[in-house]
């Protein structure tokens, strides 16, 4: 079969000229403005309701540059965080992680692919565009999330949010009637299933909306665990739910009941090499058991009614040649058979688009991002930290439980940006300060005393510190004290021996 990709997927193709409506870019005019002159503990307000609150494709056309909504605010951003670094102010908390270094790495490689694979100017202006997503977007949340409270903040942001979301698709689910074509300026019709609305509201497909909804869900259930927002963490859980449900896709579905069961993991947390260790022998037994390839086994899941064929025959493809992807990926998955021009899983989307080496960079960052949670959770143990450290995997966890269902490319992308941002700021300062203190301890030189002879006069012991300079205890001039320890018996001191510490 010799399936090509639509033009609409071309590079070079899209809208030519700007599509964003009157309304919208008052918003964000108002929206750059805001991110300009508010502190910046409320910097990510603006942006996070124009970004989720708008519809995908939003963009003004210059010089074959779309500037998506994002992106306009990121320029905006940009000059914020340059005047910040003028200003001596430290951007990101915790210095340059290892999470930093890896993203910058994944973005810069799945670039880099494509341009030496299509070597066309249409995918160098898309991949600028999408280093600008990726680089601009992750640091703009870098510098806005900082610490614990800047991520309560955000997710107390996202609570009217996903309010406003789920009250959208619940109307869209009934009367099929996307309230955000009026912001469009264009109908943006829902896709149906066996006679029913998969709502999308301000998405690209109702897959990503109920996405949204899915991984949020574990951060809602941290605002009611922490007691500081259990109104909100209750709007926001409910929610969250409605917009799951009423995108009537698995992908967000499964998402949704995989943040909920690591939550309830939690009894298991201290076995979790354990739990994932049976995992893999489970994998590996279904793949003795079966008759098909172990990933056909997504064709089972059919939650809402739908089929996961083509989910489960694009890995199959991909395996089948792999040949042709590993080095910087591939321009032929098109014609590999039906559907499989649809990219519809993160982790095959990131061979496909950058080889090997972007996806094995893709699984490190998750790898990574779950070690630092879980050396956080550990260090927290004992306190309602710890829950707040595990609702952050569980949040992880639906990520990457809906990324076999569908690639992130819309506001969808945001939010794992959001994400990452979150684990950087939650995780690295602590994880910082404390290497500093064990390097700083073990640096230390052991403090080695010497035993000066019994003073005859008053029957003490004069110490001397062989570290500095030595100082002998000053003699009591006091006469009576003199006559004191002189009628006293000299009292015999038990020196005891400390790590660390010589005595001679």
């Amino acid at each position: 079969m010799n399936k090509q990709l639509p033009d609409n997927l071309s590079f070079g193709g899209g809208a030519g000229a700007s599509t964003i409506t009157p309304f919208v870019l008052a918003c964000v005019l108002v929206a750059g403005l805001l991110v300009l002159i508010l502190p910046r503990k409320f910097l990510i307000a603006p942006i996070l309701l124009v970004v989720f609150l708008t519809p995908f494709g939003q963009q003004v056309y210059v010089a074959g540059f779309h500037l998506f909504v994002f992106r306009l605010l990121i320029f905006v951003a940009s000059l914020r965080l340059l005047i910040a670094k003028i200003g001596g102010k430290t951007l990101f908390r915790g210095g340059f992680n290892n999470l930093d270094k890896l993203f910058c790495l994944w973005a810069f490689l799945r670039g880099m692919a494509a341009i030496l694979l299509y070597q066309q100017g249409g995918v160098v202006v898309n991949q600028v565009g999408l280093w600008l997503d990726a680089f601009g977007g992750y640091f703009l949340f870098r510098y806005a999330l900082q610490d614990d409270e800047d991520i309560l903040r955000a997710t107390k942001i996202f609570v009217p949010i996903a309010a406003v979301l789920a009250i959208c698709m619940s109307y869209e689910f009934l009367t099929r009637v996307n309230v955000f074509s009026y912001l469009a300026g264009h109908t943006i019709e829902p896709w149906l299933r066996n006679g029913r609305v998969r709502a999308q509201a301000a998405f690209g497909n109702s897959i990503t909306a109920g996405t949204i909804g899915a991984t949020l869900l574990p951060l809602f259930f941290w605002l009611w665990k922490s007691g500081k927002a259990k109104l909100l963490a209750i709007i926001g859980m409910a929610s969250a739910s409605v917009v799951a449900i009423t995108s009537m896709s698995s992908t967000p579905v499964t998402g949704y009941l995989a943040g909920i069961l690591a939550l309830c993991l939690w009894q298991l947390r201290r076995h979790m090499r354990e739990v994932r260790w049976g995992l893999v022998f489970a994998v590996i037994g279904l793949a003795l058991v079966m008759k098909a390839p172990i990933w056909y086994i997504i064709t089972k899941v059919n939650i809402v009614g739908g089929d996961s064929w083509d989910r489960a025959n694009l890995i199959d493809q991909a395996v089948r040649h792999f040949g042709g992807w590993w080095l910087i990926g591939t321009r032929d998955n098109a014609n590999w058979g039906d559907f499989t021009w649809d990219q519809c899983n993160q982790y095959i989307s990131e061979g496909l688009q950058g080889g090997v080496f972007t996806m094995l960079l893709f699984f490190a960052i998750l790898s990574r991002s779950f070690g630092m949670l879980g050396q956080k959770r550990k260090q927290a143990e004992g306190t309602i930290q710890e829950w707040y450290f595990w609702c952050l995997g569980a949040a992880l966890f639906a990520h990457v439980i809906c990324f076999l269902g569908i690639d992130y490319f819309d506001q969808t992308r945001t939010l794992w940006f959001v994400f990452l941002a979150m684990i950087s700021a939650a995780t690295v300062p602590a994880l910082a300060e404390g290497a500093a203190q064990e390097k700083q301890t073990a640096g230390l030189a052991p403090v080695r005393f010497r035993i000066a002879s019994p003073s005859m006069e008053s029957g003490g012991l004069a110490f001397a510190q062989s570290r500095s300079k030595p100082e002998r205890i000053q003699r009591t001039t006091d006469a009576a004290s003199r006559a004191q320890l002189q009628t006293s018996p000299p009292r015999k001191r038990k020196l005891t021996r400390h790590s660390g510490f010589n005595e001679r």
